[in-house]
């Protein structure tokens, strides 16, 4: 008999696609950049760190480093959501972009689960709190609020990244 292989639901490419959609139609009528949804998906899931509503998962230790490491599944996330037409993506001299695809408030509107209602709620807030901000103002705002961000963040433009 042949082993299924299995299929991660947790912090897989799906879950943050999923995200993405949610975040993204909450974003309407603009879009952003990969480096702003990475900056966006902290705020909706930690919430309570930056002074918003109750966070949407457990606070964790070094919860901090997870905006590294999830750079490359937001990435894939974004792209299976595009094959199905929940993201739009547009490039122009500015770089890449992505939107709420057509099919994104359908799918928001047809799911009714409480996460997924928590979740289109943290998406608003985030919506409403760091739109418009570029990416660089976000982190800038981020490290503002304690130690959480700091050292993850220092990091990372010593070794030369610039964001916008």
């Amino acid at each position: 008999m042949k082993k299924s292989k299995s299929i991660a639901a947790f912090n897989s490419p799906f879950e943050l696609g999923v995200r993405m959609v949610y975040l993204l139609n909450s974003l309407q009528p603009i879009g952003a950049d990969l480096q702003k949804l990475i900056l966006l998906d902290y705020a909706i899931v930690y919430s309570d760190d930056l002074g918003g509503p109750p966070s949407l998962h457990t606070p964790v230790p070094y919860r901090g480093s997870e905006y590294l490491s999830r750079r490359d599944l937001i990435a894939q996330g974004l792209y299976l959501m595009s094959t199905r037409g929940l993201v739009a993506v547009t490039m122009d001299e500015t770089g890449i972009t992505y939107f709420a695809g057509d099919t994104a408030r359908s799918m928001v509107g047809a799911l009714t689960s409480p996460y997924l209602r928590e979740l289109e709620g943290r998406c608003r807030w985030a919506a409403a709190m760091f739109a418009t901000l570029s990416s660089r103002d976000m982190t800038e705002r981020f490290a503002q609020q304690g130690h959480l961000w700091g050292a993850e963040f220092e990091g990372v433009n010593e070794r030369g990244h610039q964001w916008q």
